[in-house]
Order: structure tokens, then C-alpha cells, then sequence
């Protein structure tokens, strides 16, 4: 199964968590979201639909925030393998402080953990990079988050994300990959920088950065529309910015002032450095909006891993770190 096929799959990835039943997660209070790299990506796009004014963070690191405990913070530990050395540490720390905790893992220590200790689980279909199964595991944590009331209208935002994606994306011939393909061919010898407004529009930036990193093997970067106006936005220079190219992330859910400093940023820099693209959200809901943004730029990664004649999936550097880790290596 190729990378294509997996971004071709996400609509069906998206409409599997709106057929899960499991333990409802009870919570009445904040609720931190541990996971790295893919699963965190799910976590966010996942609380970035919840419509209640809990508090909600995701925590991207070892242990719990240092006010979990004290305000009897629920936890949802999410790891597609299971065994993510940082999450598992989380879990850790809200078993000792009697926190409740629900997790979304394919198996590994996670899910014996919550097997041994009676935990809500959803178990994720399994076999996959973690970048390729970010359906899954958004829509798994957005059922838990539904589960607790923080998402009252589940079915309906994945069943929107899930066709807003399957139009763009066709048969593997639809809109959103000929853009990716395009904006692939206009960074190919550039770095890519992507902008997009806070929320919706920088999560898929982040998205965009980390698909061009594991599946290109290239460097990206993101940044965060307004941030980036008090400090980044300097930073640009002609005799400095040849080798990037910056494509900007538009969501209709964008604040007005920040819709207009995105065009402005994209005004100062007339010149400065090379305008790759813009890409415009589409969809009503916060799953349909981000997935929207993010399959271009999941599709440009794929077109750019070709265009050097590398292999998207494996991820050698990573595996290896992971093997250091495990041995003890300072």
C-alpha cells in the first residue's frame, strides 16, 4: 500500500470512529492530551472540534503538566504503537495522582496497561506509520472527547470531514492532489515554510512541515500567523531566502484581523522570498477545515519524495534514534 493510497483512505479512516462504542470517558474538568509526533497531531485536530470551554492541552513531553494533578485533570494518552516512551511516562505520573485516564493505541504497553487497569480504550486498526493512520486516531480521540460531552455533534463532523476529503481527493486524481503535485514541483531545490493562522490553519502547517520531513526527507518549517508578525517576519531577506519557498495556509475560520495579516505578511514579503502558493480551507467544521488544508500538503510531500527518488515510507533516521534510546546511549 502506497502513501497515496493511505491519503485516497482517510475518508474511510474518518468514518470508522463514527461507529465506536467503548466506556464513556467521564469528565467535568480539564483534560490533557498526551501524544508525540502523528498521535499528538490526531489529539489536536481532535481538540480543535470540541465546542465545550473545558480546558483542553495537548501535552507533548514526559510526565503531566505541572497543574494536572491538583486540578483532577482527565488524561487521554494516545500512541498508535502503544509503547511511545513519553506518553507511557504520562500515564505513569496520572496512575500514581488517581487521575482518570482513557487511552487510543493499536496495542503495545499502552494497551496492556489499560486492559490490566480496566481503562476506556479504542483500539486503532494497527500496521501502519502513525502519519498514515492520522484519521484513525483523530477520530478515536474525538470520540472520546464526544464520549465526555465535549463534541455533541461527532457523527456529523467526521462524516463532514470524511466527505470533504473524498471529494478532494478523488480517485487519487482529485483537486487537492494536482495541487499538491503543483505546489511540490514549484519547491523542488527550496525548503518549504508554511504559515497559518492560529487554530485550524497552523496545525495544518505543522502537518504540512512534519509530512515533508518523514515522507521527503527534507527539512520544513511552520510557523504561526500573527507570531510570526512580531519577530519571523524580520527575519526575511533577499540575500538570505533564496533557497525557501513559503506557501500560506487560508481558513475560513480564521479571525478577520488575522486574515488581513496574512495577506499583509504576503504583501511585505513581495520580493523578499519566493511566494510558493496559497491554499484555502474548505468544509463548516474544525475536522473538515484542517483535513481540507492538510491532504495538499500530505499529497505535495508524496510528489516531492518522488521528484528525489526517495522512498516515503521507511523512516531510518527515526528507527535508529529509537534503537539508541532503547539501549541506553547518552
Amino acid at each position: 500500500m502506497t502513501m497515496i493510497d493511505d491519503i485516497c483512505g482517510l475518508p474511510g479512516q474518518l468514518r470508522w470512529g463514527t461507529e465506536l462504542e467503548f466506556e464513556p470517558l467521564r469528565s467535568d474538568g480539564p483534560i490533557v492530551l498526551l501524544g508525540m509526533g502523528g498521535s499528538a497531531m490526531a489529539a489536536t485536530v481532535a481538540s480543535l472540534a470540541a465546542t465545550s470551554r473545558a480546558p483542553m492541552m495537548v501535552h507533548r513531553g514526559y510526565g503531566l503538566p505541572p497543574w494536572a494533578a491538583d486540578s483532577g485533570a482527565s488524561v487521554v494518552a494516545v500512541s498508535y504503537s502503544g509503547n511511545t516512551e513519553e506518553v507511557l511516562s504520562g500515564v505513569d505520573t496520572a496512575i500514581s495522582e488517581g487521575l482518570r485516564i482513557a487511552t487510543v493505541t493499536s496495542g503495545g504497553r499502552l494497551a496492556e496497561i489499560a486492559v490490566d487497569r480496566s481503562f476506556p480504550m479504542v483500539e486503532i486498526p494497527g500496521g501502519m506509520q502513525p502519519r498514515a493512520g492520522v484519521g484513525y486516531q483523530a477520530a478515536a480521540v474525538a470520540a472520546v472527547l464526544g464520549s465526555a460531552g465535549h463534541l455533541p455533534d461527532l457523527e456529523r463532523d467526521l462524516n463532514e470531514a470524511a466527505d470533504t476529503v473524498a471529494e478532494l481527493v478523488g480517485a487519487g486524481d482529485g483537486a487537492a492532489l494536482v495541487l499538491g503535485r503543483d505546489i511540490a514541483g514549484a519547491l523542488e531545490g527550496r525548503t518549504a515554510v508554511v504559515y497559518g493562522g492560529l487554530g485550524v490553519g497552523a496545525t495544518a502547517a505543522y502537518r504540512w512541515k512534519t509530512q515533508i520531513n518523514e515522507n521527503a526527507k527534507a527539512p520544513a518549517f511552520s510557523g504561526t500567523i500573527p507570531e510570526m508578525n512580531h519577530n519571523e517576519l524580520e527575519g526575511w531577506r533577499p540575500e538570505t531566502s533564496g533557497g525557501f519557498g513559503i506557501v500560506y495556509l487560508h481558513d475560513t475560520g480564521d479571525h478577520p484581523a488575522v486574515t488581513r495579516r496574512i495577506n499583509l505578511s504576503g504583501t511585505v514579503l513581495s520580493g523578499k522570498v519566493l511566494r510558493i502558493g496559497d491554499v484555502r480551507s474548505s468544509g463548516t467544521g474544525a475536522m473538515a477545515r484542517f483535513f481540507s488544508l492538510a491532504v495538499v500538503g500530505d499529497a505535495a510531500s508524496v510528489a516531492l519524495a518522488e521528484a528525489s527518488d526517495v522512498d516515503p515510507g521507511p523512516v531510518d533516521n527515526l528507527e535508529e534514534f529509537k534503537i539508541m534510546l532503547a539501549k541506553g546511549m547518552p
